[in-house]
């Protein structure tokens, strides 16, 4: 697989030349300076692309152009934007990018409570506490039915079965504990600090991000499991033959976290959604971005089995692990730990690319033969939280997964008899 890493343009305090000295082979990134909904021009592609060409890499994989609010709930300027969507596909298929990372998540991209949890060697990682969650749903975003959401949520525990915890409960001994600093700390959390830089539709610094939070839940009353999966698939639809005629390849990211909140819907969590979603628009281009790490956070899910199952139409691939508690709380772990055996998907994985290589796979096409991979979000430590770097995209922390996961895949490659190549060292 080719070694990627996601990056977040020239205003990243990771430079390319850092990421070229670590073996990053291709670029994941986006034009996070054009506003959402408005085209990408080929020339403002174009001025990327060279710029990461010139430190000898490649920009391999788009996350994401952003699927806008009114195309999830189908509002009425929704062909309107879906049809600069296909301008900008054309755009980026004339300079050669052809792999597409997007989500269909209404309103909330990924979500967790904690960006600082504290693991017991001193470093820290992402957390997603569900009565924190709720109470920032009941208490602070006042929500309504929220309260009755809460006490019907049924929590899994690693086995994959309820565990009879009663949310409300942990929520009212929760709520005696907080105060206006830690609530405008959760906020932060959950709306600002994952989002601002991801979805578009919150920024550092909005006074008023829970007014707009609320706005934009109104935009989704009445929007149920059906008629989500019915607009995902009216915009896949629609964009599928520009897809076709530029050998385009759409892969989705599962939901983060995999079940539902705050009323919305979720419908990419589990092997069943997935299986919907490839059934109801059976084109090669309508694939998935195998997430390991949003998958591994609903105790659902088995994750070697999935591999296997979509192998075959994974266009991009997010090597990461969950630790699921007994209580249903997740926290994301170390890359050689937590539900998902990396191991085993990394064999999984390296056999797709090689039978795509031989042309024996059903995406064998030029453009679909190299596999990207990125370790995704990682540990921060040794004052990774002193740098500014984004929530969850450290570089020292994503570095030691790197390491990590480059010395699975060359383990791997090994017992595969697949000659494994480091860049930028001497043989």
């Amino acid at each position: 697989m080719e070694r990627t890493w996601r990056w977040f343009g020239r205003k990243d305090p990771i430079t390319l030349d850092m990421l070229r000295q670590i073996g990053v082979e291709g670029i994941v990134t986006a034009l996070h300076d054009v506003p959402l909904g408005q085209v990408w021009t080929q020339q403002q592609i174009h001025d990327l692309k060279t710029y990461i060409e010139s430190h000898g890499m490649r920009w391999s994989v788009v996350e994401s152009l952003p699927v806008t609010e009114t195309i999830k709930y189908g509002g009425p300027d929704r062909d309107e934007q879906i049809s600069i969507y296909c301008e900008s596909l054309r755009h980026l298929a004339a300079e050669g990018i052809h792999t597409i990372c997007y989500n269909f998540m209404p309103v909330l991209d990924w979500a967790r409570t904690d960006l600082l949890h504290l693991n017991p060697n001193g470093s820290s990682n992402l957390y997603f506490s569900i009565p924190e969650f709720a109470y920032f749903d009941i208490d602070l975003l006042k929500r309504e039915g929220a309260e009755e959401d809460w006490r019907k949520f049924q929590t899994l525990g690693p086995d994959g079965k309820p565990n009879g915890r009663d949310i409300l409960k942990e929520v009212a001994e929760l709520r005696k504990q907080m105060t206006p600093e830690k609530d405008h700390e959760l906020v932060e959390n959950i709306v600002i600090k994952t989002q601002g830089f991801v979805s578009g539709n919150f920024k550092e610094g909005d006074e008023h991000p829970l007014g707009l939070f609320r706005e934009l839940l109104k935009k989704y009353e009445g929007i149920g499991r059906e008629q989500l999966r019915a607009n995902m698939k009216y915009f896949l639809d629609a964009i599928m033959p520009v897809c076709d005629e530029c050998d385009m390849y759409m892969c989705v990211h599962p939901d983060d976290p995999p079940f539902q909140i705050l009323g919305l819907p979720r419908i990419i969590t589990c092997a069943d959604d997935i299986q919907w979603l490839l059934t109801a628009v059976p084109n090669k281009h309508n694939g998935l971005t195998f997430c390991a790490g949003s998958l591994s956070a609903g105790a659902q899910n088995n994750l070697t089995e999935m591999a296997r199952r979509f192998a075959s139409r994974t266009s991009f691939v997010h090597l990461r692990s969950c630790h699921v508690f007994p209580n249903g709380d997740f926290t994301e772990a170390s890359h050689l730990g937590g539900r998902a055996d990396l191991v085993a998907l990394t064999k999984i994985f390296e056999q797709e690319e090689q039978q795509r290589k031989a042309g024996k796979a059903l995406l064998s096409s030029p453009n679909a033969q190299v596999l990207p991979m990125r370790v995704d979000h990682g540990m921060t430590m040794l004052g990774d939280e002193k740098r500014g770097y984004n929530a969850g995209y450290s570089f020292l922390g994503r570095m030691f997964a790197m390491g990590q996961v480059q010395g699975i895949i060359a383990a791997v490659d090994k017992e595969l008899g697949i000659k494994y190549e480091q860049p930028g060292f001497f043989d």
